[in-house]
Order: C-alpha cells, then sequence, then structure tokens
C-alpha cells in the first residue's frame, strides 16, 4: 500500500475472497494472518487512506473478551475503528458528524466505504482544538495529575475542565456563548481566559448577591462618632430590591467606632485622606501601622466623599463576621464575611464587593467556602 502496489489478493473474485473471509470466521486463519480491507485508491495521496483494514482477527483464547455473554460467544473477528463508526453512522441515521480536526482522514476513507454501499455519507463539520492561555486541556496530563494527588479531584479549581469551571460558578451559558461566538473552525484557536470571564459576567452579575468580604482584616479605629450607633442597610442585590437588605450594625462606645478593613486597603491609606465606608460615613485618617488605621468621623452623606474623589471601601464590624476561605486557580485566600454568606445554599452565586465573583462551595456555622470565578 505505501509503495502504491496492489497486494496479491487483491485482485481475486468476489467468491475467491467469500471463501477466505468463512476462514477468517472459522479458524482456519489465526490472528495476523488476514484482515479486511476496504478497496479505495492506491494512487491517493495520503497512504492511510489506501485500502484502508476494516476488520481484523483476534485469537479469543489468547484475548478473551472481557464481558462473559460475548466471550461465550467465540467471536474471532472484530472490526476497526472506521469501519465500525462508519456502519454505526449509517445505522443510527446520522445526519451530522461534528470532530475534531484529526478525523478529516478519516471521513476519507470512511466515503469509500459509503460509496461502496451505496449510501449518502453524512454532512461533518470538524474542528480545531480549543486551547485556554495557561491552563492545562491535557486529558492524560490531568488524569496523571489526580492520580498523582497534585490535584484534588477533577474540578480541582486549577483545572479547566467542565467540573472544575461549573464549580468556580462558570455557567453553562457562557461556555455556550463563547463557542457560538467562536463557532466550527478548522484552524486551532488560543483564547484568553478574560474573554470567557467577560461573558460569564453578563450572565451571573443579575442574579448574584452582594456581601462584604475582608481579606488580610486590619483593625480600624474611628474616633469622634457623633452617634451610639450606625447602621448601613446595604442591598442584597442593587437592581433587585424584593431580595431585601443586609444590615451591619456598628456600636459605638464612647465615641469611638472599631471596624475591619482589608489589608491593602489600609497599606493604601494616608493621614488626611478622606475615605468613604461604603454604606457608612465618611472618614479622616490619622495614623496608618501595619496592624492598625485610627482616623476621625468626618461626616454621613456619601455625596461629599463624591465630591472629594474619596475612595469607596467594604468593611465588616468586628464582631458577628464569619471566616471564610476563597479557592482560586492561584491560590487560597482567607478572611472575614458577612454572616449572610453562610445562609446562602452551596451553589449560589455570589459578588463580593470589590472582590469578585465567586460560587458557594461549602457552608458550616460560622464559615463559608467561595470557589472564586472572577473579577
Amino acid at each position: 500500500v505505501m509503495a502504491c502496489k496492489p497486494c496479491p489478493c487483491r485482485g481475486l473474485s468476489p467468491e475467491e475472497h467469500l471463501e477466505r473471509w468463512e476462514w477468517m470466521l472459522d479458524g482456519t486463519y489465526g490472528e495476523g494472518e488476514a484482515v479486511v480491507r476496504v478497496k479505495t485508491d492506491l494512487t491517493h495521496p495520503n497512504p492511510a487512506v489506501r485500502d484502508w483494514p476494516a476488520l481484523r482477527i483476534i485469537d479469543p483464547e489468547k484475548h478473551p473478551h472481557p464481558r462473559p455473554e460475548v466471550r461465550e460467544k467465540g467471536y474471532r473477528v472484530w472490526p476497526l475503528y472506521n469501519f465500525a463508526c462508519g456502519i454505526d453512522d449509517h445505522l443510527m441515521a446520522i445526519s451530522h458528524i461534528i470532530r475534531g480536526k484529526e478525523h478529516l482522514v478519516n471521513e476519507m476513507r470512511q466515503r469509500y466505504l459509503y460509496a461502496h454501499l451505496g449510501w449518502r455519507y453524512p454532512e461533518a463539520i470538524h474542528y480545531g482544538r480549543l486551547k485556554i492561555t495557561g491552563a492545562i486541556l491535557s486529558k492524560s496530563k490531568i488524569v496523571a495529575g489526580v492520580q498523582k494527588g497534585l490535584y484534588t479531584g477533577y474540578d480541582d479549581v486549577r483545572l479547566a475542565t467542565l467540573r472544575a469551571l461549573r464549580r468556580r460558578g462558570i455557567m453553562p451559558e457562557a461556555i455556550k456563548r463563547l463557542m457560538l461566538d467562536i463557532g466550527p473552525k478548522a484552524a486551532d484557536i488560543t483564547i484568553s481566559w478574560e474573554n470567557l470571564y467577560a461573558i460569564n459576567r453578563k450572565v451571573i452579575d443579575p442574579v448574584a448577591n452582594r456581601y462584604f468580604f475582608v481579606w488580610d482584616p486590619v483593625r480600624l479605629t474611628v474616633l469622634g462618632c457623633p452617634k451610639e450607633m450606625y447602621v448601613a442597610e446595604l442591598p442584597l442585590h442593587p437592581d433587585r430590591p424584593d431580595r431585601g437588605l443586609r444590615r451591619l450594625e456598628v456600636a459605638c462606645q464612647g465615641g469611638v467606632a472599631k471596624l475591619l478593613v482589608s489589608g491593602p486597603d489600609a497599606a493604601s491609606m494616608e493621614p488626611g485622606q478622606l475615605v468613604r465606608l461604603i454604606g457608612l460615613f465618611n472618614v479622616e485618617v490619622l495614623e496608618v501601622s501595619e496592624h492598625e488605621v485610627k482616623a476621625q468621623f468626618h461626616s454621613e452623606p456619601h455625596h461629599i466623599a463624591r465630591e472629594g474623589k474619596a475612595p469607596f471601601i467594604h468593611w465588616l464590624p468586628v464582631e458577628s463576621n464569619i471566616e471564610v476561605e476563597v479557592l482560586r486557580p492561584d491560590g487560597s485566600v482567607t478572611g472575614l464575611g458577612e454572616p449572610g454568606l453562610a445562609r446562602e445554599g452551596v451553589g449560589s452565586l455570589v459578588q463580593l464587593v470589590r472582590y469578585g465573583f465567586g460560587r458557594i462551595d461549602a457552608v458550616g456555622e460560622g464559615f463559608a467556602r467561595i470557589c472564586y470565578a472572577h473579577d
């Protein structure tokens, strides 16, 4: 075949071929002594298409079938991939075949089979490999990583498997929209995570409840508070008033309020700076140290912060919070969150304000674990 020359059997009569076929079935021929080939074109430019093998002998005694009910029948001749798939597609009335471009040669082979049998070949669409920047998509590498304990499972958030994406809150609708945008192309395509995140953000933003999450918490002490109690009532979702409000209370003793802010926010503060605590009040920074920020109460109206171009930051009271762990592809982050997070059901989508979207992975008494999706 490789030399474009016919084998001695190619020109035999149909009767002779049928007799030899019976010899394959009854054991006259042993394993490796005969095959059935589909006659094609020996001058075809691709050697893999020339008279390709369709059925072969497998000795049932040397290689017994794993299923007893099949083993009892003593089958000796078995179809190879292209023959089996081609026949199955016809018997199941397949109208469209959608598969990777590595099967283009298989289409060429199977078309010869269909021509011999007088069948119409299905519509075939071939697509290239889809790659995601920085993601491991090799099944063998993923399986090996799971078996070696490098990954916690096929839904490890560091992977790009469908199970991992679902665990992180990447919705099927987002994946579908991305696939429709890309379309079936024969060329290999590489996309960035941001392509998928941008679509998913539009899908989950309308449904994700909002909560505060403070990571690397730093104490914020506010002096000169004129009230004994401040209550921040914040919407669970800014566009869904029917979902109600989150209520965060801050008690002031002797005019002093104690709160928690995220470490990165604390590190960015400077003495004299005006800062807005979202939904609460405005403060003027007095001192900044590694473990504490001291500030002076400034005012309540948020328009003052707007006019002063003050940063708006999230915060938490020092009490009644829950522990939160956020699982990210680049590692886990721990901190504190609103108690409402623990009341969200597993699988719920949430937005951690100024941090990102995620999916509730586990909840417990005073604890929530969230799989990070994207910002």
